[in-house]
């Protein structure tokens, strides 16, 4: 069995300047299903958000494309290396526009912060201790 991909849609109001502030933060896109209506950021080998404009996103519901600025549908967790690459994108993004919803969370076997995008997409970069894993 090949391994479970997964692509998280999301609606932004500008796809240029979505895509710029994500590339500011270190991701990459695939030129293959990237246009200009959509653009498919990586995030791991089986990991990628779609971001696509409103019309785009449109296509695929009938349900109303939520103001990620007023309301909250999901908050993507994303693990890290270790607390400085917690840090580290979650500065970027300020830098790039972003704002940060809430303060740090430190549990010493648990770090995470947040930003909201351009479009109020909450992320979650958080790093947990691996011997708290395994214990």
């Amino acid at each position: 069995m090949s391994a479970t991909m997964i692509f998280v849609n999301l609606p932004v109001k500008d796809l240029e300047a979505s895509k710029g502030f994500y590339g500011k933060l270190g991701f990459t896109f695939n030129p293959q299903f990237t246009d200009e209506t959509a653009a498919c950021m990586v995030i791991s080998d089986t990991i990628f958000a779609m971001l696509l404009t409103h019309e785009k996103f449109a296509e695929f519901t009938d349900r109303e494309i939520a103001d990620a600025h007023k309301t909250s549908q999901v908050l993507l967790a994303l693990s890290r290396d270790d607390r400085a690459a917690v840090d580290s994108i979650a500065d970027a993004a300020l830098a790039a526009g972003g704002s940060e919803p809430r303060p740090a969370q430190d549990m010493g076997f648990m770090y995470s912060r947040a930003f909201a995008d351009l479009d109020g997409h909450v992320w979650e970069p958080m790093w947990m201790d691996p011997a708290a894993v395994q214990g």
